[in-house]
């Protein structure tokens, strides 16, 4: 097989580009300056190479008063022969930040119309869609 595979770093990459998605479906465009990763869990399956067709899939697990639990599952598309396999999947835990980045971030409560926005029929998202 020609051709080379991803770092396990893009793993993460696919990931944050489905949240994204999923922010922008219910309308939290302020959501990623003010959300870090405090924890991140990933297991490796198999690897996903270059050009092959990737599907990511994020789902809110859990909204705790000042984090929230999301869980994953990275899938490498049929390519070259090799049938349609998961490669990565897991879970990671983002935390609201009070916005004071300049003497350190704090954690605090999630505005209440966040978690009204995301506790509605929008709670995962598959980038590309459809899987």
């Amino acid at each position: 097989m020609r051709g080379g595979i991803y770092h396990n770093s893009a793993v993460v990459r696919f990931v944050e580009a489905a949240e994204a998605s999923l922010m922008d479906e219910v309308g939290l465009h302020d959501y990623f300056p003010v959300a870090p990763r405090v924890h991140y869990e990933v297991d490796f399956e198999s690897p996903l190479f270059f050009g092959q067709d990737v599907c990511t899939v994020v789902e809110l697990a859990r909204i705790g008063t000042a984090s929230m639990t999301f869980v994953f599952e990275v899938w490498g598309e049929e390519f070259r022969g090799l049938p349609r396999r998961r490669a990565a999947r897991r879970r990671y835990v983002t935390a609201h930040s009070d916005r004071n980045h300049h003497s350190g971030a704090r954690s605090a409560p999630w505005p209440e119309e966040w978690v009204a926005a995301l506790r509605g029929p929008m709670r995962s998202r598959e980038v590309p869609s459809p899987c």
